[in-house]
């Protein structure tokens, strides 16, 4: 029990180094090595079988092998991302897929120690951000590799390109002699043929230098990268910066299961807060507004003490399904008024005023253009869902 509370006291303590390193943005290498470092001391403590409280289980005569085909749920995955980032226009993009078993296996072949592999790893995971030749100097020069080692890496990982490179690696004379590399070159084969069926293949890379540094990748690994255009023609496409990533990770929920059971996984996820950032950038750029809220029109007033015709029209439009919101104070300036709305990206501005009660109308103002209108009560829903229908409409 000693030990344990020893060992669980460790944990704890790790996962504090690992969370301070998020908060303190280091860099990704060092955040990776310490998450292995947890990983390794959660391995050491085990199941506590005092606190066990469910068992994961996977299907009754679950065959990884034979019964069920690893790759459909890797495709499936990949699809998803394809899906998403389409859908959210944000421009083009390209998924970048290796295989960790490939990764290794080229490791070995070139010569590269064991106790080397992660960090030697790590390197090659920076080729899409910096050139080979910075690289291969930080192999060297600061871990310590043998330079025709190096070399023999760069013959591989500046390798890019779709099934042909595959079956062109199938074929490699050194690689054919390695059964991890051979096992994930022909899953990727199998996975470019469930892409193609999916309609997703000329979205997808075979990219020998996508490492992906964490540790619990087991299998194949992917990432999507947004294309900037060209400056000039003729141009590569440059990479902005990964959105989505995700892998096959069938050893990590297993190490939860008091059985040690194989657990087959595999997973994506969206770079949420990187997308936002890249939105916002993109709009900057055109000199558009971000809209901060979906807000379709304010009420407001022109006069003091109009608080309850406020009120009273809030409610007609939230009951007619239009999203209106009016500002809290009793007696709000007008002009406060209409400056939220530029800051909150509002479009329309519904105005009550002395005049507009006795006339029957009320204000119609664009946020935009500034111009104003006066509209009939009875049709003033009708007049906002006509302007805020119109896509891409600046009312």
């Amino acid at each position: 029990m000693a030990d344990r509370a020893a060992l669980e006291e460790l944990v704890r303590l790790q996962g504090e180094r690992v969370r301070g390193l998020k908060q303190q943005k280091a860099s990704a290498e060092q955040i990776e090595e310490e998450v292995a470092k947890l990983l390794k001391l959660k391995a050491q403590l085990g199941p506590d079988e005092s606190k066990h409280k469910f068992v994961l289980k996977t299907p009754k005569d679950f065959d990884i092998a034979g019964q069920f085909d690893p790759m459909i749920p890797d495709a499936e995955c990949l699809k998803i991302m394809c899906e998403i980032l389409s859908s959210l226009q944000i421009g083009d993009f390209l998924v970048k897929v290796n295989d960790r078993r490939i990764l290794d296996g080229m490791f070995a072949i070139c010569g590269v120690p064991d106790s080397k592999f992660r960090t030697i790893c790590s390197s090659v995971d920076k080729l899409d951000k910096v050139s080979w030749e910075e690289v291969k100097n930080e192999m060297v020069g600061e871990k310590g590799l043998a330079p025709e080692v190096a070399d023999r890496i760069g013959d591989y990982v500046q390798q890019h390109g779709g099934v042909s490179l595959v079956e062109q690696l199938l074929q490699d004379p050194k690689l054919s002699q390695n059964k991890q590399a051979m096992e994930g070159l022909g899953d990727l084969k199998l996975l470019f043929e469930y892409l193609t069926l999916f309609g997703v293949n000329d979205k997808i890379s075979f990219d020998l230098s996508l490492a992906r540094g964490l540790d619990y990748y087991t299998g194949v690994i992917y990432e999507a990268v947004l294309l900037q255009t060209p400056a000039q023609a003729g141009d590569e496409p440059s990479g902005v910066g990964s959105v989505a990533a995700g892998g096959r990770y069938d050893g990590l929920v297993g190490m939860f299961d008091p059985r040690g059971r194989k657990v087959p996984c595999v997973g994506l996820s969206i770079g949420v807060e990187r997308i936002f950032s890249i939105v916002e950038q993109r709009l900057e750029a055109l000199e558009e507004k971000v809209r901060t809220t979906e807000t379709q029109v304010l009420v407001a007033s022109a006069q003091k003490k109009l608080l309850e015709e406020r009120l009273k029209l809030v409610s007609e439009l939230w009951d007619a399904g239009i999203k209106a919101e009016l500002l809290y104070k009793k007696n709000p300036k007008l002009l406060n008024q209409l400056q939220y709305c530029e800051e909150a990206g509002i479009p329309l501005v519904a105005i009550i005023g002395e005049q507009e009660l006795k006339d029957g109308v009320i204000k119609l103002r664009s946020v935009a253009s500034r111009e104003e209108v006066d509209v009939r009560r009875e049709d003033l829903v009708e007049e906002i869902k006509r302007r805020t229908d119109q896509p891409h409409c600046i009312c």
